[in-house]
């Protein structure tokens, strides 16, 4: 089965759609894909590919998962035991950004140490409770690309991760979802402006992706549209205001977003 490619895009009267980009151009779906939406016959006035200006969040979850120290290598950079299983903390929607939006960084008084985690997406594509690998696995819309951005240094002190992961601006995720991709030895790269940071293969994961979606179902529902950000590669390093943040997933994607100052024009 080919890949499938879908977006959200603004159009000029301002109402978001999703859409699927075939031959170049953005088909208007009805709904959102992964709720069963269909081409409509409409296509985005003057798209312009994937670095169309107009691109926002692929997605809209309804809960954002992730997996922490699912990389061996991670968990011993930042001096940390492997997890005996799934390691899961939820980052809020309002967390959630696009490509065309900046990661704000706080003032120094909240955090002196912003980080960057390159991860892969799993998007949800039905409904997922107290379920087998098996089942799991075949619950799986697509994926897409996105940043884990930490701040470390609240991460240490407060124990509890919801403000060193779930400030505003700090789960930018996208410019797509792909489907039909087998994402059990994905190369992940990650690049601060022209330095390569991360550089990793989603093989080195502890923990599976089913086995991922598995567990947290045994306690909290998946919804179709919930995205799970299945953990980073060793490299993580700072972020500072100015910089560009670049990840590429090998067979996803590419999200690149600026980074700035809370207040910044």
């Amino acid at each position: 089965m080919s890949n499938r490619l879908f977006v959200r895009v603004a159009q000029s009267d301002g109402q978001i759609v999703h859409a699927e980009i075939k031959d170049g151009a953005a088909h208007v779906l009805s709904a959102a894909p992964w709720l069963g939406g269909e081409a409509t016959g409409e296509a985005v006035a003057s798209f312009e590919g994937m670095t169309d200006r107009r691109l926002v969040a692929p997605v809209t979850p309804s809960k954002i998962l992730c997996v922490g120290r699912n990389y061996a290598a991670h968990a011993k950079e930042l001096g940390n035991e492997l997890p005996v299983e799934p390691m899961l903390f939820l980052k809020p929607p309002s967390s959630l950004i696009g490509v065309n939006e900046a990661v704000m960084l706080p003032p120094a008084s909240i955090s002196e140490r912003i980080e960057h985690e390159a991860e892969l997406v799993v998007v949800i594509g039905k409904t997922l409770q107290q379920a087998d690998e098996t089942t799991a696995q075949a619950a799986i819309f697509g994926y897409s690309v996105a940043c884990d951005v930490t701040a470390r240094d609240l991460q240490k002190k407060d124990g509890q991760w919801w403000r060193a992961k779930g400030m505003d601006t700090f789960c930018p995720v996208g410019p797509q979802v792909v489907t039909s991709v087998d994402p059990t030895n994905l190369r992940i790269q990650c690049w601060v402006n022209d330095e390569l940071r991360q550089d990793g293969l989603t093989s080195n994961m502890i923990f599976s992706i089913p086995r991922v979606l598995s567990h947290v179902s045994q306690v909290m529902t998946l919804l179709p549209g919930d995205i799970v950000l299945t953990g980073t590669p060793e490299g993580v390093g700072p972020l500072k205001a100015g910089d560009r943040l670049r990840i590429e997933i090998e067979n996803v994607g590419t999200l690149a977003v600026a980074i700035s100052a809370r207040g910044a024009a």
